[in-house]
């Protein structure tokens, strides 16, 4: 009996051992799998999470990509360790060379999704903005055969029009949204920079509504990239528009022009009529002329006080521009510019 005693116990510590070392070899399998790199992944990698999803569709998911995702009950031991058994959020998610399961899952928990990005550049007209959303991945395009009447309407803005109407900003987006969803987050963004400007306008404008500011903020915005200087240039306009002098500015006469611009404008085109020739047309254009950015805007609605009517690029290639008082200050201005030009690009 004794004998047996001690066969049964050496038994027992035998197959103590072996589930020991059978839980020893599970559990150091798991940890190598939930902190080292998922193998197959390779840079650009993304994973999506659909709506609907549950865990073990997106892993098999990764298995479609040629990523070695494991056993799934590995990973339904990591999700509930990190508390992401049922709350991956649906969305697109990076997986760069080197991303564990435990990040991974960290990222699904959290909500970490790519985020895209696209930026409406300062001075774009409504054809710049439409065609480089049109280009933007992966954002989703459905503009293509509406106009910007109905884009307008759609964006609950009918009847008004579409230029100007867009904040200038880079605007993060998810996979999935729309070019109106970026659209309408601009046009909102537009909405509040316009309003908070106006409602710190100065005294004495010669302007009478938001509106006007806006088309007034456009002409600025084209005529200077130099963030400086727009609330010197506005100053210009600003001091014209109370004598009922007519603005002269270019940048109307080339928006008015349309697609028949060709990169110069000539004297016959000065004198061309048309609703934004400021040559030919006392006070503002009918509408904006680009996309205007919180910096116009703020000069627009607080120009500097100055005595210049007039102003000219210097020709040195700065973009910076010289202000004149008087026609004749102004004309030598213009000289000096055609001089620099010329030394720098030769006659014209």
């Amino acid at each position: 009996m004794k004998a047996l005693k001690r066969i049964v116990l050496v038994l027992f510590v035998l197959s103590a051992l072996v589930v020991g070392a059978a839980g020893w070899w599970a559990w150091s399998g798991y940890q190598r799998f939930a902190g080292a790199p998922l193998p197959g992944v390779e840079a650009g990698d993304i994973v999506m999470v659909e709506r609907g999803d549950n865990l073990l569709r997106v892993v098999a998911r990764l298995r479609g990509q040629g990523i070695d995702a494991g056993h799934d009950l590995e990973w339904r031991v990591l999700a509930r360790q990190l508390g992401a058994d049922s709350r991956i959020q649906v969305g697109e998610y990076a997986l760069e060379p080197g991303i564990t399961a435990t990040r991974l899952l960290e990222n699904m928990r959290d909500g970490k999704v790519v985020r895209h990005r696209f930026t409406i550049v300062e001075g774009w007209n409504i054809r710049e903005l439409r065609a480089a959303l049109g280009r933007a991945t992966p954002l989703v395009q459905t503009l293509h055969e509406i106009d910007d009447a109905a884009l307008m309407a759609m964006l609950g803005r009918e009847g008004v029009h579409p230029e100007g109407r867009f904040l200038p900003e880079t605007y993060a987006y998810d996979r999935g949204d729309t070019d109106v969803d970026l659209l309408k987050r601009a046009a909102d963004d537009l909405d509040r920079a316009l309003d908070a400007a106006w409602q710190a306008r100065a005294d004495d404008l010669p302007i009478d509504t938001p509106e006007e500011a806006l088309v007034l903020a456009s002409i600025v915005e084209k005529e200077t990239g130099i963030a400086e200087e727009r609330p010197m240039i506005a100053g210009v306009f600003t001091r014209r528009l109370r004598m009922g002098m007519r603005l002269q500015t270019d940048p109307t006469v080339i928006y008015g022009m349309g697609a028949d611009f060709d990169g110069n404008i000539r004297r016959r085109d000065l004198t061309a009529d048309t609703p934004y020739n400021t040559y030919t047309r006392d006070g503002l254009p009918p509408t904006p002329i680009a996309m205007v950015g919180a910096h116009a805007l703020r000069a627009a609605t607080q120009p500097e006080e100055t005595d210049a009517l007039y102003f000219v690029a210097v020709g040195d290639g700065s973009g910076r521009h010289v202000f004149s008082p008087t026609l004749e200050s102004h004309n030598a201005a213009v000289r000096q510019y055609v001089q620099r030009y010329r030394e720098r690009h030769g006659p014209r």
